[in-house]
């Protein structure tokens, strides 16, 4: 049995264990990060100044800069100049790390970052206008080639469908177990990936069959809502602020972007589409389409489709806009939502 001197030792060993190495936020620092004027929100291109504030003269040996996880410099002085003309919009995080007499103490202060103009604003012309069956509750919609591919969403009632865009006829159609809600998808060489919402599990399809080959988690996030891709990276909404980049062969979530306008972080995007070179993506339940710059997030556009709900049949199940397909091969764009019967063709034009 120990006695109490061990005990006693043991006690002090573990209390300088502890004492030692990097603050884990049980101590007070003895230093802080400090932001020029103390600001908190920025716009796109302006300059970020920072500097450690050494409350008791401690030595630092150097002082390491992170921009959300990303290492961006060291400074001996614990000085640090950000212009910010090449970084992400929206909610973001400053980091520090201060090493001092064999220590490291991590720092952080939260900053927004704003787009520098207003969402440019468009109207739309209806150039033509197709069957949609009025049962489906439309999730996401994508072209291959010439044939439009539909999921449909609700639980009991989930399917993946491959349609004849000109006269509504189904020509292939899967239904999902009813444990599942269906979501947004995107096509990508000879896979269909498919969103669940509440699930936690996407689906991966052979293209021509609909023969499901794999399924794929959604690590970060717990929804999925809306899926495309720019023939290299898979984008997918999840009702937050966060569109999230994927890796095309492991689906892991890598990094994100956060749609801004010149006023705020905005949030519940739900279907996407890649529109050369752009991401459009409509809110849930609002009328607009916004138009996506991929690298940054800044929201540069706002297509107003207020009206175009008036131009379907009225009845007691119908719902919102939610569904864009783009076609690249004729360079047209069509819209539809939920338990609508048309689907439209549009021409975007701003106001």
């Amino acid at each position: 049995m120990m006695n109490k001197f061990n005990l006693l030792l043991l006690f002090i060993l573990n209390f300088l264990i502890f004492s030692c190495g990097s603050n884990n936020g049980n101590k007070k620092s003895d230093f802080s990060l400090q932001i020029n004027e103390n600001k908190s929100e920025f716009k796109l291109n302006d300059e970020l100044k920072a500097s450690i504030l050494n409350t008791k003269n401690k030595s630092i040996d150097s002082v390491s800069f992170f921009f959300n996880d990303q290492y961006l410099n060291s400074s001996k002085d614990g000085n640090f100049n950000l212009n910010l003309d090449k970084v992400r919009l929206g909610n973001q995080l400053l980091k520090a790390i201060v090493y001092s007499e064999e220590s490291a103490d991590t720092l952080t202060r939260s900053i927004q970052i704003l787009n520098t103009k207003a969402p440019v604003l468009y109207t739309y012309e209806v150039i033509n206008s197709y069957p949609h069956d009025i049962t489906s509750y439309t999730q996401g919609l994508e072209f291959h080639g010439d044939t439009l591919y539909e999921s449909i969403g609700q639980y009991g009632k989930s399917k993946l469908r491959k349609v004849d865009l000109e006269s509504g006829e189904v020509l292939k159609e899967i239904e999902l177990d009813e444990q599942y809600f269906a979501e947004g998808i995107t096509i990508l060489g000879d896979k269909l990936y498919q969103l669940t919402w509440q699930e936690g599990e996407g689906f991966i399809y052979d293209l021509d069959s609909f023969e499901k080959t794999g399924t794929f988690g959604y690590n970060q996030s717990e929804e999925g809502w809306g899926l495309c891709n720019n023939g290299q990276k898979i984008f997918k909404s999840d009702g937050t602020e966060k569109i999230w980049i994927l890796d095309p062969e492991t689906l892991a979530e890598k990094s994100y972007i956060q749609p801004t306008t010149h006023k705020s972080v905005s949030t519940k995007f739900n279907e996407l589409e890649w529109v050369n070179g752009k991401i459009y993506a409509n809110t849930y339940q609002k009328d607009g389409v916004a138009i996506i710059n991929p690298e940054n997030g800044a929201i540069e556009g706002i297509i107003n489709f207020s009206d175009l709900r008036n131009k379907v049949t009225q009845h007691n199940k119908l719902d919102v806009l939610n569904g864009i397909a783009y076609n690249p091969e004729t360079d047209k764009l069509y819209v539809t939502g939920k338990n609508w019967d048309k689907i439209f063709e549009v021409k975007i034009m701003e106001k």
